[in-house]
C-alpha cells in the first residue's frame, strides 16, 4: 500500500515536471502596450502587409473592432510606407468609431491626412471628421482616459473645427465648420470671438451667398446679445446696428431684411437706455454738462432715429434737462453752460420753437466704466 502510494506521488511529480505549453493571455508589444489575447490568439499575425490588412478587414466586417483596431494600427506600425498604410490608419478611425471613442476617432483620421495627404477618399475622411466635431458640439462629453467624465469642452470642438479648415480651407465643409466655430463661441457667450468667427467666414467664403449672408446676420446676432448684456459700453450696440445695416445693403432680398430692421430699432432703444443711465450717473456725480449731453441723445435717438416723439423716455429726459436748466439758473452759472444752448428737438406740440438742429458735435464726456 505504502508503495503504491509512492508511485503514484513519482508519476504525478514526473508529469508536473514535462514541459507544458502555456498560454500567455497578456502580451506587450512596442508602440501598442499590452493586449489581451486568447489561446490561440497569435492566429492574425501575419507577415505581408496586405494579409495584416486583410485580417484587419475581416476582423471589422464581423464586428470585432479591437481586433481591427489591433491589425490595421500593427499594418501602420511594421509597413507605415507601404501602399496598404493608408487604408490601415483609415479602418483605425472606423474602428475608433464603431467602438464609440469619437475623439481618438477624430485623431487617427488626423494622423491620416498628415501622413497621407494624397488619399483617394480624402474627402470623405474630412466629412468624419466634421460630424465627429459635430457630436462634441451638440454637447457630446468628452472623457479623460476614456473613464472619467469631463464634459463638453467647446474649446476643444474649436481647435476640431479649426483642424479641418486647416485640412481643407475650400472643401464642401470648410465653410459650416467656419460657421461652427462661432456657434460654439456664441454658446461659450464670447460675443466678440463669434463675431471674429462669422466675420472670417463672410471674408473667405463671400462668394458662397448662402454662407455669406447668414454669417453677416449671425454677427450683428451676436453683436445684439452682447449689447443687451452691457448697460454702459453701447459699442456692442453700435457695432451691431453696423453689422446688419451691411447685411440689409449686401442682401436687400433675403427674407431676414425684416428681422434686421426690427433688431435695429431695437438696437436703437438699446443705446437710447444706455445713454439715459449714463446721464442719469452723471447727475448724481453732478457732472451736470455730460448728463445734459446724454438726455439729449436720448432725445435726438427716439425722436429722430426711431421715430417714436412720445416714448415715455423722451419725456423723463426732457424733464431731467429743464430741471439742470433751473439748477443752473439758480446758482448763477453762464447761459453757455445752460441746456438751452443745446439743439433739443422741441417737444410735439411746442410753439415758437427752434428748427432742430444735430445733437453738438463736441466730444461728451467719457462714459464711465462702471455705475
Amino acid at each position: 500500500m505504502r508503495f503504491r502510494s509512492v508511485a503514484v506521488a513519482t508519476v504525478m511529480l514526473m508529469l508536473w515536471l514535462v514541459p507544458q505549453r502555456a498560454p500567455a493571455p497578456l502580451i506587450y508589444r512596442p508602440g501598442e502596450g499590452w493586449t489581451y489575447e486568447s489561446v490561440g490568439g497569435a492566429r492574425w499575425e501575419r507577415d505581408r502587409a496586405k494579409d495584416k490588412l486583410e485580417v484587419a478587414r475581416e476582423a471589422f466586417e464581423a464586428g470585432n473592432y479591437r481586433l481591427a483596431t489591433k491589425a490595421a494600427r500593427r499594418v501602420v506600425r511594421v509597413w507605415p510606407l507601404s501602399d496598404f498604410a493608408p487604408a490601415a490608419q483609415y479602418l483605425v478611425g472606423r474602428s475608433y468609431e464603431e467602438r464609440g471613442q469619437a475623439d481618438r476617432a477624430f485623431r487617427a483620421y488626423q494622423q491620416l491626412i498628415d501622413r497621407y495627404p494624397k488619399l483617394e477618399n480624402y474627402d470623405e475622411v474630412l466629412k468624419r471628421q466634421f460630424d465627429i466635431a459635430t457630436l462634441y458640439l451638440n454637447g457630446k462629453w468628452f472623457y479623460l482616459w476614456r473613464v472619467i467624465p469631463l464634459g463638453p469642452d467647446r474649446d476643444r470642438v474649436v481647435d476640431m473645427y479649426e483642424a479641418i479648415i486647416r485640412n481643407g480651407p475650400y472643401s464642401d465643409v470648410a465653410p459650416t465648420a467656419q460657421m461652427n466655430i462661432g456657434t460654439a463661441r456664441e454658446i461659450q457667450r464670447e460675443w466678440q470671438l463669434a463675431v471674429r468667427a462669422y466675420e472670417r467666414a463672410a471674408d473667405r467664403y463671400h462668394d458662397q451667398p448662402s454662407i455669406a449672408s447668414d454669417a453677416y446676420f449671425r454677427a450683428g446676432m451676436a453683436q445684439l446679445q452682447e449689447a443687451e448684456e452691457a448697460e454702459y459700453d453701447q459699442s456692442a450696440a453700435s457695432k451691431a446696428i453696423d453689422a446688419f445695416t451691411d447685411f440689409i445693403a449686401l442682401y436687400p432680398s433675403d427674407p431676414r431684411v425684416e428681422e434686421a430692421r426690427r433688431h435695429i430699432t431695437e438696437l436703437q432703444r438699446v443705446r437710447a437706455d444706455g445713454s439715459y443711465r449714463i446721464a442719469r450717473y452723471y447727475e448724481r456725480k453732478n457732472h451736470l454738462d455730460g448728463a445734459v449731453i446724454y438726455y439729449a441723445e436720448v432725445v435726438d435717438i427716439y425722436t429722430r432715429v426711431i421715430n417714436e416723439p412720445d416714448a415715455p423716455l423722451v419725456a423723463e429726459a426732457r424733464e431731467r434737462i429743464a430741471e439742470i436748466g433751473e439748477r443752473r439758473a439758480r446758482l448763477g452759472e453762464p447761459a453757455s453752460a445752460t441746456p438751452t444752448s443745446l439743439d433739443v428737438p422741441p417737444a410735439p406740440g411746442a410753439t415758437n420753437a427752434p428748427p432742430f438742429q444735430p445733437v453738438p458735435t463736441n466730444t461728451p464726456p467719457a462714459r464711465p466704466s462702471e455705475p
